[in-house]
């Protein structure tokens, strides 16, 4: 297991409220080896001192039941190096004393950062074997920038030592998915085009884009979230059945799924997607400003893609992708919505008014497994049988020490264990398909849909939201 951690970015939001965190209850658990040490690296002129006067209330507020013998270890593991990212001596001087142990490098900076730091962890001998790299998403801003990117660190560290992350691969209820899809049998029955009518995988924010401007003028929701999270739910969903879970059996099934991806064409972006930002509203009886990018940015704040995936498993499948920031709650839900019965027996309801069967999976905030069946009501008066909906919700058992998705990547990094991180060929793959929406978007001149936070996105995004969430214009949450 290695035993030091180089933390670029140690005074940014990512590393205060998640990373430093997860390192303390990890060592609070006796999970990190006895000598484990932490170089903590940012731009902020500030000594190791100073730093831990900054670190010690952060993990106070975020870890309230951490107790004091636990912070003051994890704070005496942590020296604080100030270095310019963009100044290769810099970086190599600020690590290069720490290189003869067995060290992992964890970038939590902007990827306009990346090549620079890489470039002095080299120089400093901080990338040669067994030193592992931990870069955050997202690679890159498209498919040019990405490809930089991947072949640049690639002349200093093979592929085999990085890991990226994509923090959503590190939550249980997300890896659950592989569980119930290839545990059961009666899931595995119906997995296909022959039973599937549509899937839809919703990721929504109550938050705003607040503190992020300068990154989310340059992204949006497109390459934000959908390049990432949705499209790693996507492959979760979709992918064959791996050969082991090994971690490059499964992560091939999913390079599978993003290449069958059928590229969006620009005749058909009005119909297959929609785009918004929202505007000044309300999120639970609270006013929220509207997002106000700077001059010249037209990105948006909400995104719907409808997907095909061109392989015989989900010919024909919708795939409805949608994800957007100021929606009425925060909740991310994958609904698979079964095909109707063949033949129609009943009077009531008639077939056109039966609900289907649903398969809902909430991944958050809460996690749990919904199942919407029709059951029988006799109906005595006239001596037939009427159908209902009958919704099986199952609770997931959570536990009362569940870790949160950090602590299981850096256990998993800090192990050599690849499974829930992002293969260079997956990052292509992605930024591949995300390119073909980017670029049918602007051949087609696809509107910006305006719609007032605290409501389920413009109007006519009606199509891609699950049922419950399919009214846009009344602003209720479900």
């Amino acid at each position: 297991m290695h035993d030091t951690l180089f933390l670029f970015g140690a005074t940014g939001d990512l590393a205060q409220r998640y990373l430093f965190p997860s390192l303390l209850r990890l060592l609070g658990d006796g999970l990190l080896p006895e000598d484990f040490r932490i170089r903590a690296l940012a731009l902020s002129g500030h000594d190791t001192e100073a730093f831990h006067d900054i670190l010690r209330p952060r993990l106070q507020q975020a870890m309230p039941m951490a107790s004091q013998e636990d912070i003051a270890s994890l704070l005496r593991r942590i020296d604080y190096r100030s270095v310019d990212l963009r100044d290769v001596d810099s970086v190599a001087a600020a690590v290069s004393d720490l290189v003869d142990r067995r060290c992992v490098s964890y970038l939590a900076i902007p990827p306009g950062l990346y090549i620079s730091t890489c470039e002095g962890l080299a120089k400093g001998g901080a990338l040669a074997a067994p030193a592992r790299l931990m870069l955050e998403k997202p690679i890159g801003s498209d498919s040019e920038s990405a490809e930089e990117i991947i072949t640049t660190i690639g002349q200093w560290i093979d592929e085999d030592r990085v890991f990226r992350l994509d923090h959503y691969l590190g939550k249980a209820a997300v890896q659950n998915l592989i569980a119930l899809r290839f545990g059961n049998t009666l899931l595995e029955a119906v997995w296909n085009r022959n039973y599937i009518e549509s899937v839809h995988i919703l990721v929504a924010e109550s938050e705003g884009v607040d503190g992020r401007d300068a990154y989310y003028a340059r992204s949006g929701a497109l390459r934000d979230m959908v390049q990432s999270h949705i499209l790693q739910l996507l492959c979760m969903v979709a992918m064959e059945p791996p050969a082991s879970l090994e971690a490059d059996r499964i992560r091939d099934e999913k390079v599978k799924v993003l290449r069958a991806l059928r590229p969006l064409d620009a005749k058909h972006a009005a119909r297959d997607s929609v785009r918004g930002r929202y505007t000044a509203g309300s999120i639970n009886g609270q006013p929220a400003q509207a997002y106000q990018p700077p001059e010249g940015s037209d990105v948006e704040t909400f995104a719907g893609v409808t997907a095909h995936i061109d392989n015989w498993r989900w010919s024909g499948v919708p795939f409805h992708l949608v994800t957007g920031k100021r929606l009425p709650e925060r909740t991310t839900r994958v609904v698979v919505t079964l095909k109707p019965v063949t033949h129609w027996l009943f009077e009531r309801p008639q077939r056109a008014q039966a609900a289907p069967n649903r398969l809902v999976f909430q991944l958050q905030p809460q996690e749990n497994i919904e199942l919407g069946l029709m059951s029988s009501l006799a109906g005595p008066e006239w001596g037939a049988l009427e159908l209902q909906p009958l919704e099986l919700e199952l609770s997931v058992p959570t536990g009362l020490h569940r870790r949160i998705a950090y602590e299981r990547l850096f256990l998993d990094a800090f192990n050599g264990n690849h499974t829930l991180f992002v293969r260079d060929d997956e990052v292509r793959a992605a930024w591949a398909w995300i390119d073909s929406v980017a670029d049918a978007w602007k051949a087609a001149d696809l509107p910006l849909e305006p719609h007032p936070a605290g409501q389920w996105g413009p109007a006519n995004a009606v199509d891609f939201l699950p049922q419950g969430v399919d009214a846009p214009d009344s602003g209720a949450s479900e």
